[in-house]
């Protein structure tokens, strides 16, 4: 991948990075020498890597992640008929209508950590039992253990509301 660095005296400490049309696009503190800015570009290009690996997720790849969340934390008693990517969710992070056993999980997910993610596909699989989010569905959602860090996360990205 091309790599294109700008220097700035503004920046003092932090080093960031983003692809554009295929090339990593990286902005430095002017005073960092290409010595000490190599392994931090590598470091960039492998967790941009991983992200890109992470959009190639398909429908197949959720069934086997919900799967895997369904025998760790229900001990496998849940059934659905479909859980599938979104692109025309644009607010939600995912939604599960009960009645049909359908689960629907935004795009905007594959970017995010794997752990926001499973958790999202936790909180769909909990209102399969649960249809709101009451006190039994929290207690369904939390035996991921990851919860309040992914809800966290999902706070500062504004796609989750404080007060459930």
């Amino acid at each position: 991948m091309e790599v294109n660095i700008t220097r700035s005296n503004k920046r003092v400490k932090t080093v960031s990075a983003r692809e554009v049309n295929g090339v990593l696009e990286v902005s430095a503190p002017a005073h960092i020498s290409d010595a000490e800015l190599q392994p931090i570009i590598e470091r960039l290009k492998n967790r941009l890597g991983k992200r890109e690996k992470r959009k190639a997720l398909t429908d197949q790849d959720l069934e086997t992640l919900a799967s895997r969340l369904n025998r760790e934390h229900f001990q496998g008693k849940l059934t659905w008929n479909s859980i599938s990517w979104s692109t025309r969710q644009n607010k939600r992070y995912g939604s599960c209508t009960p009645s049909d056993k359908t689960i629907r999980i935004s795009h905007q997910l594959e970017k995010m950590p794997k752990f926001v993610l499973e958790y999202v596909v936790m909180h769909e699989l909990a209102h399969l039992l649960e249809g709101n989010h009451g006190p039994r569905f929290w207690k369904l959602v939390n035996r991921y253990p990851l919860t309040e860090r992914a809800r966290g996360y999902l706070m500062a990205v504004g796609l989750e509301e404080g007060d459930d």
